[in-house]
Order: structure tokens, then sequence, then C-alpha cells
């Protein structure tokens, strides 16, 4: 058996499908390009079928992104796997992922349809999918609470069919780590043809044991490790990626496993998404968390100055953090600049993005005494995602007091026409809120509003992401700035912007598509 591990990242898909964490296309090629740097095998890009955004989405990245397999995931209908194989024809590699449920609850309550439909359809869809591409992955929905040995008939007709991955998902994370791993094991000895397959596992979080049921798997013969960076996913997301990957890394005495991953990006990979998707990663997570490397118990502090491996089994340049260093400041220069955003792994810039960026910097220069590496990256990450700004915020003023009711005034340009507004609030931030509205003339519900220092210190950057509900739909904006209300109404017109495109991509906003493994 290989000891080589394939790494599936599901981040643009499943990990997408966190309310709130929706992608446009920019920043879906942005992170799928950080993922083929991160070492990636397979890339699941999206879901086509679920809307014209997705498909656009999958078809950029399959015609952009070389390095891995581009994949997209489709049920067990023809029109989803046509849109899918459309979607993926430009890769060089491109892989069809198809799937239908298992489980008796399923067959029976959702689908309600017989066993042997069941398999019959499984199998005509690995069929259909064969036509568009060699590389077909099969999922029976709900694995982990799924019959095994009628399992292992639904396995043998997608083998027969034609399928070369058979994922087995524990979707709703039911399953306890030595019954995923018996029932990997009993797969492989039971299931006629599979020696000629991967078998590969999709955990989820729900009872926290998405990484140790993925570790168990990978023990009794899984080689593929479906997951996402930060563990993002529906519900309570997916077995983390550099979770399951630096287990295989500091435990290989045990494990005996390799992959293609360079663990020193897992850190800037975590980053990137955190803050495209506006998902902060909790501080004591595993890892990538602010205290993974942190030790404040004098204890601890005295064992790591005489030997880090007292209470280090990983260091921190292991997977590519480096601390906050200040490095960068006003007299810094533009060879300096570039150098630095290159260190950062910002290497794909052009000469314009580089320009434009190194004006931002400049200005943060003057309101910053001290720019920290967190602070480069949010303005890169905030550039880099900007998204075609219909509204753009020419002028803002707030006043509010003990003894004054807050008032907020801005002036909001939408291509020629400006519109000057002033409203009233509970506070600066919800009267900034009010006044934007007025100007755009919408109505809207703020369901999400968080702000988040990017570095230490009173003159440290506040990173504001709020989530709108417009018309029905959810749509997330972030912004950044040393002034928190000015980030503030920036955040909002990004929401309101992000709608506008939505609108003309005719999209629907964060709405997650359900019913996936």
């Amino acid at each position: 058996m290989s000891d080589r591990v394939i790494v599936f990242d599901t981040t643009l898909r499943d990990g997408e499908q966190s309310p709130g964490c929706s992608m446009n296309i920019f920043e879906k090629l942005k992170v799928a390009r950080q993922l083929v740097r991160l070492g990636v095998d397979v890339i699941e890009a999206g879901f086509p079928i679920s809307s014209p955004g997705d498909f656009e989405a999958v078809h950029a990245i399959a015609s952009e992104i070389q390095g891995a397999v581009i994949g997209g995931l489709a049920r067990t209908l023809e029109k989803d796997i046509v849109r899918c194989g459309e979607a993926i024809r430009p890769a060089k590699r491109g892989r069809i992922h198809t799937f239908i449920a298992t489980s008796d609850i399923h067959v029976e309550k959702k689908l309600r349809m017989s066993k042997e439909q069941v398999i019959q359809i499984a199998a005509e869809a690995v069929k259909l999918a064969r036509t568009f591409t060699p590389d077909v992955e099969f999922s029976p929905e709900d694995a982990g609470r799924t019959d095994w040995g009628y399992m292992r008939e639904v396995l043998e007709a997608v083998i027969e069919a034609g399928a070369t991955t058979l994922n087995i998902p524990d979707t709703v994370g039911y399953c306890t780590s030595e019954q995923f791993g018996n029932c990997i094991a009993y797969l492989k000895q039971n299931v006629r043809g599979i020696e000629n397959c991967i078998i590969s596992i999709h955990c989820h979080n729900d009872l926290g044991m998405a990484t140790a049921n993925s570790l168990a798997a990978l023990k009794n013969g899984a080689r593929q490790i479906e997951c996402t960076i930060n563990g993002l996913g529906e519900r309570a997301g997916n077995a983390s990626l550099e979770e399951v990957i630096m287990n295989l890394v500091v435990r290989k005495d045990y494990y005996g496993l390799d992959t293609g991953i360079n663990t020193e990006e897992i850190f800037r990979t975590s980053r990137l998404v955190s803050q495209i998707t506006g998902m902060k990663v909790q501080r004591n997570k595993a890892i990538v968390g602010g205290n993974a490397f942190a030790h404040e118990a004098g204890i601890h502090q005295d064992g790591i100055l005489k030997e880090r491996s007292t209470y280090e089994i990983m260091t921190a340049k292991t997977v590519g953090w480096a601390g906050d260093n200040i490095v960068m400041g006003k007299h810094s220069g533009r060879n300096a600049f570039r150098s630095k955003l290159e260190e950062l792994g910002f290497t794909d810039l052009t000469t314009d993005e580089i320009n434009k960026l190194f004006e931002s910097f400049k200005v943060i220069c003057d309101k910053k005494k001290e720019i920290f590496d967190d602070d480069l990256f949010a303005m890169v990450q905030e550039e880099i995602s900007r998204i075609p700004a219909v509204y753009e915020l020419d002028y803002c003023h707030i006043t509010s007091g003990t003894s004054t009711i807050p008032t907020a005034t801005v002036k909001v340009r939408k291509d020629r026409d400006v519109v000057l507004q002033a409203s009233h609030g509970d506070g600066p931030v919800d009267a900034i809120f009010n006044a934007i509205l007025a100007a755009v003339g919408l109505q809207a519900t703020l369901n999400e509003y968080q702000i988040e220092a990017v570095t230490g210190g009173g003159d440290a950057q506040g990173r504001v992401n709020v989530r709108l509900t417009i018309e029905g739909a959810s749509f997330k904006g972030a912004a950044t700035n040393t002034d928190i209300t000015l980030a503030s109404a920036k955040a909002f017109l990004n929401a309101i912007n992000r709608r506008e495109m939505a609108r003309a991509n005719m999209g629907n906003g964060d709405k997650p598509v359900g019913n996936e493994p």
C-alpha cells in the first residue's frame, strides 16, 4: 500500500458554504493559487449547478490554475453532471465528484426511493461523468450512518461503472474514531474492485471528531483526505487541513505517511482564508491560532528558554509563522516594500498592483508609527479582494457624545451622481449605517458586526466585518482602517457592492446549497 496521502481541499466548495463565507470569483482564484503553493493535490473549486457565479468560478479556476486536479461537485442528476463537466473542461486534469445519500434515514425520508433505485442512479451518474473525464469520484452521502453491507453494494456498482475514487463521508459528524476506522478497514477488505480505487474520507466536526476520525481512517487504509483551511464548512465545519497535516508530520513515527504539502505555507494560507471569508481564527486553535506558540506560564517559559522541545512539539517556522515583526516604516522604499510582500507570500502581484499598494502603504505610515506584518497582510488582502465599486464613499462625518444624538453625514458616489445624506442612530456606527442605506435607497438588516484589531497598540488598524440581509439574501462586507468608524462605513458599502455584483451575475448572496457530503 502506498504511504502517500492525496490532499483534497474543499475550502472553495464546502468551506464556502459556511454562513457568511461566500467568496467572489477574484477571491476564489486568489485562494486557489495559494492552495497550489501550499501543495494540495486536488482543489474542489465549487458546485457548478448551484449558481451562474459558482459555474464561472469553477470554470475560471479550471482555466487558470495549474499544478492541481480541479474538481467540481455534482448530484447524481444529469443536469448537474453535464454542468460540472462543462465547468471543469478547461482543466489540464479535471475531476467530477458526484454523490447520493445511502443511509436509511436519507433514502427513506429525503430521497423516498428504494435502495435498488439508489444503486442504479449512482452507477448511471458515474457512467455519465466518465464521458467528461476519466477521473470520477463518488460519495455515498451520510456514509457514517449507512449500513456497511449496503454501502458495499453501492460501491461495487460505481466501481464497475468507472469510479476511480471512493469517498466515505461522515456527513453529520456522527462516528467515533474506532467505528470510522473499522468501517474503512471493512470496505477495504470486502468491496470487490476497491484495490483499483483510492479510498477517500470527508469528515465533519459536529462532535469535534473530524480530525481524529480522518486520522483513524488514514491509519486503516484511506489514502485521500478531504479537508478545509481553518476547518471551515457547514455547521461545525470539516476536518482542518492544518491539523491533519501536522499530525502526519509530527507523528510520522506512528502514521508513516507522507503528503506533498509545504508546511511553511500553512500559516499564510490560513491567514489568507480568514481575511477573505471574515471568519476569524480562534486564538486557541491548533496549529494556526494566535496562542499556538505562546507560553505564559512561568514553568513553561523556563522550559522553553532551556530547550524549546520541552513544550513545543513543532516550531512556528515549520508552519510559516514568523511573529509580528516590525519591519517597515515611512522611510521604506519601493524595492524594500516589494521584497517584503514577496516574503509574505504575495509573489504574483503585477507592477501596477504593487505601485497602488505602495501608495496605500504610505498612507498607513502617516497614521501608524509601527508597521507590522499583519498590517501589510490586511492591506494587501483588502486590495486584492476588492470588487467593482458601484458605490463609493466620498465623505463621512460623525457627531457623537454623552449629551449628543449620534449623527452621521455621508456623501456616496455612483458613477457621476453624488448623494449627500444625514441620519441619526443609537450610536455612531448605527448612524453611519442608516445614512448609507438612505443614500443608496435600500432597506437592509445588519445581522453581524465584528471588530478586530489587526495588530496591537493604540494606533492599530481595526478590521470591521459585517453581514447584511438585503431582500432576503445575505452579503458580507469588510474594510480596514485606523479609524474604526470609517472602516465601518466602508464595510457597509462593501457589502452593498457585493449585492450589486451578485445582481449583475444573477447570484444569490451567501445562501448555502444543502445536501452535500
